[in-house]
């Protein structure tokens, strides 16, 4: 018995059931070209505000994308706080509270002021593990007031 070439596997197709053309005409990955025009898929997108990093902006409150530690601190300027820290590899003390006034925060570190000592620390954010506030947080810029840092995200 005959066999013809298959030219889109290589193989050998026993005589009479090779039609050329025929196989792979539906499936790309065979050489063969797809029937008909290319399909296009369409996805729905939702229509409420959405930031670039997938979060929704609710009103009232920081956008998602300006929420940062930092941001909520100069938000909070002025205010008494708590910051409780950890230090790996201390001998003398491996954690510590420091309580004051938010002088001012950046991407990196948080000035506080002792109101009793007249001391001021500047702490770096990666020994921050939280923050204690003894009143109510700030958490959305007034309208028109300051703005926030936009920095490039992380």
């Amino acid at each position: 018995m005959a066999q013809q070439f298959n030219p889109n596997t290589g193989g050998f197709f026993p005589q009479g059931s090779y039609q050329p053309g025929s196989f792979g005409q539906q499936n790309p990955y065979y050489g063969g070209v797809p029937a008909g025009p290319p399909q296009q898929m369409s996805v729905p997108f939702p229509t409420n505000a959405a930031t670039p990093s997938g979060g929704i902006n609710v009103p009232g409150m920081l956008p998602v994308e300006e929420s940062y530690i930092e941001n909520i601190l100069r938000l909070n300027k002025g205010k008494l706080v708590s910051i409780h820290s950890t230090f790996e590899h201390n001998s003398e003390w491996n954690a510590k509270i420091f309580k004051g006034l938010i002088e001012a925060a950046g991407r990196d570190h948080v000035i506080l002021s002792d109101p009793q000592t007249g001391k001021r620390y500047l702490i770096p954010m990666i020994y921050v593990d939280f923050v204690t506030f003894d009143e109510p947080i700030d958490y959305e810029y007034p309208f028109g007031s300051g703005p926030l840092a936009n920095y490039p995200p992380r």
